[in-house]
């Protein structure tokens, strides 16, 4: 064991050895940062954005592959991020996509705006969190008016090949081998493939907005263990909304017609409010070892 502490480095020493008192030092931060306020802000302009972003991704990859794969692909792992709704959302998209051809240029620009809001927020959220590299030092205005849009060719280019490998892998739940003269079918094999490969993409996700939205070069372990701890976080929230959505819900008894938004945007407030959170763990993390561990954190000032 006094081995294995050598080797680590002075941040994972004190976390391994100081694990309550971190994650205490974390949820101290996060309130002094005001995060839940930070992530109704993202989760607002997610709401707004969401249908425009996946408006342009199905638009866009509609001429690579079919229309139905795209859309498919995006029922499948919309679940990962609105438990629940993701067919009422493909739903529309699909009346949407039968009308494209009233789509004009003002609309295209209008949605390509609308898209790229909830990235803007975010970056000015994760700001707050990691306000002592925005005090060091300040990304260029030119850089924060491209990276949405050069996110929305990332995550374009991420849903394309998360299309074709479910593609495949829907393909080897289909198939069936034989074994000890019995015939199986890989279909289970496929479903665990599948949610695999969605946790995966949900870490890959999660990490390149730690390594992209905060300003100055983070490293890609620290990324990688705030991706790890906010993908872990939700994946025990999102099944416990599934859980709830299911069989405790009354909210399409209170809200009615609303309840769709309603449980998008409270989707969405959870999710932010863990992304915000697995930031705030870096954050965190790259305090420990500078002597500054120990100190309360600051509550955030608008004066």
């Amino acid at each position: 064991m006094a081995d294995s502490m050598k080797i680590m480095s002075p941040q994972a020493e004190y976390v391994v050895t100081h694990p309550g008192a971190f994650a205490l030092q974390v949820l101290k931060a996060f309130r002094a940062n005001q995060g839940l306020l930070l992530a109704g802000a993202v989760a607002y302009y997610a709401l707004l954005s969401i249908v425009p972003l996946l408006i342009l991704f199905v638009i866009a990859l509609s001429h690579v592959i079919g229309e139905a794969e795209v859309l498919q692909a995006l029922a499948r792992y919309l679940e990962w991020l609105i438990p629940g709704q993701s067919k009422a959302i493909v739903t529309e998209l699909a009346n949407f996509m039968a009308h494209r051809d009233v789509i004009g240029w003002l609309l295209l620009v209008t949605m390509i705006f609308f898209s790229s809001l909830a990235f803007t927020v975010l970056e000015n959220a994760m700001s707050v969190i990691f306000i002592h590299r925005v005090a060091i030092r300040r990304r260029h205005f030119l850089i924060s008016a491209l990276l949405p849009y050069c996110y929305i060719l990332f995550l374009g280019f991420g849903l394309l090949l998360v299309t074709l490998v479910s593609g495949a892998l829907q393909a080897v739940g289909e198939a069936s081998i034989e074994l000890f003269g019995r015939s199986r079918s890989l279909g289970s094999f496929s479903g665990v493939m599948f949610y695999l490969l969605g946790v995966t993409g949900e870490i890959f996700v999660l990490t390149s907005v730690y390594l992209v939205m905060p300003v100055g070069r983070l490293s890609l372990q620290h990324a990688l263990i705030g991706g790890v701890t906010a993908a872990f976080l939700w994946e025990i929230t999102r099944h416990v909304l599934v859980w709830y959505y299911s069989t405790l819900s009354q909210v399409n008894v209170v809200y009615g017609s609303l309840t769709t938004a309603i449980i998008v945007l409270l989707s969405l407030e959870i999710g932010a409010t863990l992304l915000l959170l697995g930031g705030q763990v870096i954050s965190e993390y790259e305090r420990v070892g500078r002597g500054t561990q120990d100190l309360p954190p600051q509550p955030l000032r608008t004066d």
